[in-house]
């Protein structure tokens, strides 16, 4: 079988397997890791209410039938890494994690909108073409072959995470005073070895430094191809130190198995052909030449790839047509790759008048919310117009005949003290959620230098 072949517009169709197969794998261990630990019914069932994103209220737990949705996903997963019934099982992992995801943003975190990403970026994409179960059922199928810009496009994917990442740490907070790392290292102690030096303030800045040079250089040091090795060995000791010191799941694990697209693919074709010989399977037979199956629009496919692309490198910028400091109002922070910046924590009272009678009571968040989305209620401005917006709707059925509500809250930013967040004085029902941010929240009394 031949091994390699490369030109300037095609290449071995190893790599894009690989990165097929794993991260199908890794998506179905995420799954079961998810309802292994009782998440399901936790983030999904339990609570009375949820979070929804902007055009997307429509999307809802549908009680005990959402794990229903989670099975559709995991057997989505399975498909996606066989590449069985791919034009099927691709479109069906993207949808159903996606519509996972959409369903309460309390949960938001950057892994699962990169997977979100990429899971659209594989439905347009031939990862089926080659060791595959639709390869051997379907011969017309088979390439050897894929157009290079197919596996280029996932190295550019996860270039744009890395590189957006760095630039992200680029400011006064992250470099000159070494904040969030500071703040959640310093709670390390007592791990064991390591412990000893995590309250040390030239380990908080070191890490910083470190981490922004790290994202902002590991692409470019996995395209070369001398410094590749260096790379995925930095890759492996960043994202398992990560693994060891914060708990995100497994976003390190996702990123370590990613980065193998960076392989060359006569490396990978090799690893392809150990599997074979290793389980004793009798490898696909090919077909001939550099051809992409004929059913597979690469025109159409490329600009819908192009167009996602160009998005992504557009959308982290929106920011800047936002006033005001990023990390206080969170006006354009989420969708783009700003990976653990901040460490804020909030309090949030919320109090209801009732204009007839002028009395009022203190709301008990306990009652509505879970204690994760209380959290994160506390410090987002979004969830506390949405928060104030269905206690309106809860006391209205309960005889309040239109209800004012205030809020007393309190946020603090990597480590300054608590200030005041939200005008105590406003009738949050006044409010519309595209009024600036700026004019319903106290400012932010210091100031953030960088991007």
């Amino acid at each position: 079988m031949k091994v390699e072949y490369t030109t300037d517009t095609s290449t071995n169709a190893a790599p894009l397997a690989v990165f097929r197969a794993l991260f199908g794998l890794m998506m179905l261990g995420s799954i079961i890791r998810f309802w292994a630990n009782g998440w399901i019914h936790d983030l999904y069932i339990e609570p009375q209410f949820f979070f929804s994103y902007d055009g997307f209220e429509w999307v809802k737990p549908i009680g005990s039938y959402t794990y229903l949705i989670f099975g559709i996903c995991g057997l989505a997963a399975i498909g996606v890494a066989l590449g069985a019934f791919y034009r099927i099982s691709a479109p069906m992992f993207f949808l159903s994690f996606t519509y996972i995801e959409l369903m309460d943003k309390t949960t938001y975190l950057n892994h699962y909108y990169f997977v979100s990403v990429v899971s659209f970026l594989l439905i347009w994409l031939p990862a089926n073409c080659y060791w595959s179960v639709d390869a051997r059922r379907f011969p017309a199928i088979r390439s050897e072959f894929v157009p290079r810009w197919t596996i280029d496009s996932i190295k550019l994917m996860l270039g744009i995470v890395y590189f957006y990442a760095g630039l992200a740490k680029l400011n006064s907070d992250w470099l000159l005073h070494a904040q969030p790392l500071a703040t959640w290292l310093s709670a390390k102690t007592s791990l064991p070895i390591i412990g000893a030096f995590m309250d040390d303030t030239w380990v908080h800045f070191a890490c910083s430094w470190f981490g922004a040079v790290y994202d902002l250089s590991i692409p470019f040091l996995l395209l070369n191809k001398r410094t590749r090795p260096l790379a995925f060995f930095l890759v492996v000791v960043f994202h398992i130190m990560t693994r060891i010191l914060f708990p995100i799941g497994m976003f390190p694990f996702i990123m370590i198995l990613s980065t193998l697209i960076f392989a060359a693919p006569r490396t990978q074709q090799k690893w392809l052909n150990a599997i074979h010989t290793l389980l004793k399977m009798s490898p696909t037979k090919p077909m001939g030449g550099p051809v992409i199956r004929s059913d597979w629009n690469q025109k159409r496919s490329g600009a819908i790839v192009g167009i996602l692309l160009a998005v992504q490198l557009l959308l982290p910028w929106r920011y800047l047509f936002y006033p005001g400091e990023l990390f206080w109002t969170e006006e354009g922070f989420r969708f783009s790759w700003r990976v653990m910046l901040m460490e804020k924590a909030g309090y949030a009272s919320f109090k209801v008048v009732e204009p007839a009678s002028g009395k009022s009571f203190i709301v008990d968040n306990g009652e509505f919310l879970s204690p994760f989305q209380e959290k994160q209620m506390s410090f987002q401005p979004d969830f506390i117009l949405q928060y104030a917006i269905y206690l309106n709707e809860v006391f209205q059925k309960r005889g309040i005949v239109d209800p004012e509500i205030y809020v007393e809250s309190y946020v603090g930013l990597n480590g300054r003290s608590s200030q005041p967040y939200v005008r105590e004085d406003l009738n949050l029902l006044t409010i519309s959620p595209s009024h600036s941010r700026n004019t319903w929240l106290y400012p932010f009394d210091d100031e953030i230098f960088g991007l």
